[in-house]
């Protein structure tokens, strides 16, 4: 299955941060990163007491499902440092399930698209980057509508 993942930090060497997790993902993924979208840095969501994020979008493929993978997903987050103090609060890494093919689920534990996914540039421009205007999130449209939509002026590009 195609599984999209989003990645992001903002503390111990964000940058370093999201290579660390994309090497992890290799590892847990049975043909690796498919592909994986350039680092882009944005201001962040909620508390702006808080450095900076670097986000990136990883496309995997895995045989694991759904549940399972997100517990891969939160072992990498804990292996990296990942300690939930504050909501929307600053993080080694997060990593979110974006999409898993083109299912939609509705889980206690998760929720799938990822809620907000449409609402957020620091997701939507480096899907687009990976995927293209023409993929389409489960029950939302494509995903070029959505680009177009959101305000991405506070977003860019991290030159490597």
């Amino acid at each position: 299955m195609r599984a999209v993942v989003g990645l992001g930090s903002n503390l111990q060497q964000p940058e370093r941060q999201l290579r660390q997790a994309l090497d992890a993902l290799r590892a847990i993924a049975e043909e690796g990163v498919v592909k994986a979208s350039s680092l882009y840095r944005s201001p962040p969501m909620g508390p702006q007491d808080q450095p900076d994020y670097i986000n990136a979008v990883a496309v995997i493929e895995t045989v694991l499902e759904p549940l399972e993978l997100l517990d891969q997903l939160q072992q990498i987050e804990q292996q990296q440092g990942r300690e939930r103090k504050r909501h929307w609060g600053e993080r080694t890494l997060d990593l979110d399930l974006l999409l898993y093919g083109d299912q939609s689920i509705d889980h206690p534990r998760l929720q799938v698209p990822h809620p907000g996914i449409t609402e957020r540039s620091f997701v939507l421009l480096p899907m687009q980057e990976v995927l293209g205007d023409m993929q389409e999130i489960p029950g939302q449209g494509e995903l070029g509508q959505w680009v177009e939509r959101c305000n991405c002026d506070e977003i860019e590009r991290v030159v490597e």
